[in-house]
C-alpha cells in the first residue's frame, strides 16, 4: 500500500536561489552530463546568474515542497533574445523556462507538470507572448501535453563526437 505525500508548490525566495542551483546542476547529472563537464564553480555561477536575472529579467522561480524539504522546481524569466529587440514587446516578448527538476523519488506525480504550468501562468502574467524551453527527449511527451510545439530551431554541431 503506497502513500501520497503532500507536496505543496509555492513562489521561491531569494534565500532557497542555491537550492534552485543544485537543482539545475542535478538535472544535467541526471541527463548524463560528466561532472567533469560541468564548472567546478556552477553554484557560483548560477547564483549570480539567478541575481543577475531577478534584477533585470523578472526572474521568477517556484518550488514543489514535500515533508518540509524543497522536492523541486522551476525557474524563468523574460528571454532578451539573441538579436537586437527590434520588434514590439507586444507582438514579441519570449519567456524562457528553465531548470525544471524533481528529485526521483517525486517524480511520476505530475509535479514537474504544475511547476511548468504555473510560470506558464506567470510568463502571461508579466506579459510574455510566448514561452519557450529547451525540453530534454524524455520530458517532450509532458511539453507537448501541454501544449508545446516543436519550434523552428535548427542546430548543427560545430564539435567533433569522436574521441
Amino acid at each position: 500500500m503506497s502513500m501520497s505525500i503532500p507536496i505543496t508548490i509555492r513562489i521561491s525566495s531569494p534565500a532557497e536561489d542555491a537550492i534552485i542551483a543544485q537543482h539545475f546542476y542535478r538535472m544535467w547529472c541526471d541527463l548524463g552530463v560528466d561532472e567533469n563537464d560541468i564548472q567546478p564553480d556552477w553554484l557560483t555561477i548560477g547564483l549570480e546568474f539567478i541575481d543577475q536575472a531577478r534584477r533585470t529579467l523578472n526572474y521568477q522561480a517556484f518550488v514543489a515542497e514535500a515533508e518540509g524539504n524543497i522536492v523541486g522546481s522551476v525557474s524563468g524569466q523574460r528571454f532578451t533574445g539573441l538579436y537586437p529587440p527590434v520588434l514590439s514587446p507586444t507582438h514579441r516578448q519570449y519567456g524562457y523556462i528553465w531548470g525544471v527538476y524533481v528529485e526521483p523519488a517525486y517524480r511520476n506525480q505530475g509535479v514537474a507538470t504544475r511547476l511548468t504550468q504555473l510560470m506558464v501562468e506567470y510568463l502571461q502574467e508579466i506579459g510574455c507572448t510566448k514561452a519557450v524551453l529547451n525540453a530534454a527527449p524524455q520530458a517532450r511527451s509532458l511539453y507537448q501535453k501541454l501544449g508545446f510545439s516543436e519550434s523552428n530551431l535548427m542546430e548543427l554541431n560545430l564539435v567533433s563526437q569522436e574521441g
